[in-house]
């Protein structure tokens, strides 16, 4: 009988290290625009001096990146359970942290507030997007008899999805080269009624300009995609 090979922590480095502080991901944090992965307290600092993803070095936002962040919880629990004591250990180190910071109500006043805030009551931490107004979205594949690349650009297996309105057409597009394991660099136009969207389109823009205003007031607003087509 053949034995089944152990896999060791450092097997799994690669997906659950931060490339800033090469350190365990800490408060694992998606840049939304590009899915690359950061300890929060990293990224978020980073971010203060630049306006560009430190792996690919795509800009992620124009003016504010930090709007473009996704706290990942589901990652930081497997990191937690591969990397024995990590929690434990980042709990004492928290706690020490706040101990040794700790501001007295009587000497700043309202500034001990802000000292406390948690992570979803900090302008800079949490889940940027979990507090935005949401809406649903269908992803339909477009299909024309004949079109180069239909080949290869499927529809969904889950067409409807639920996210934050300030999503773009960019990230909707990165969205979909994953989900059908397409190139990153795979070109897609996303249409909402027969009309291609920019990528700096906010899903919000698209609803209130072209689903609502064409008469189309029916819920989930739907979105079709198809393989770039050059007029040129």
């Amino acid at each position: 009988m053949a034995t089944q090979r152990k896999h060791l922590v450092q097997d799994f480095n690669k997906y659950i290290t931060c490339s800033i502080c090469c350190g365990y991901l800490i408060k694992p944090t998606a840049v939304t625009e590009c899915l690359h992965t950061f300890c929060k307290s990293c990224i978020v600092q980073h971010f203060e001096e630049s306006n560009e993803c430190p792996e690919c070095g795509i800009q992620v936002h124009e003016t504010n990146p930090l709007e473009m962040l996704r706290l990942d919880k589901t990652l930081e629990e497997i990191i937690f359970k591969l990397v024995p004591g990590l929690r434990e250990k980042e709990g004492q180190q928290e706690s020490d942290f706040w101990n040794k910071n700790k501001i007295k109500t009587n000497e700043d006043g309202p500034r001990t507030k802000k000292a406390h805030l948690s992570d979803e009551d900090d302008g800079r931490g949490g889940d940027y997007h979990r507090s935005d107004p949401q809406i649903a979205i269908c992803l339909d594949c477009l299909r024309n008899n004949g079109q180069s690349g239909e080949s290869i650009v499927k529809g969904l297996m889950k067409k409807f999805i639920r996210c934050s309105t300030r999503v773009t057409v960019g990230t909707i597009k990165k969205f979909l080269c994953v989900k059908l394991k397409l190139p990153s660099s795979y070109e897609l136009d996303v249409l909402c009624n027969g009309e291609i969207m920019g990528k700096d389109h906010t899903l919000e823009f698209i609803y209130r300009t072209r689903w609502r205003l064409q008469g189309d007031s029916a819920y989930p607003m739907v979105l079709e995609y198809r393989p770039r087509i050059d007029f040129g």
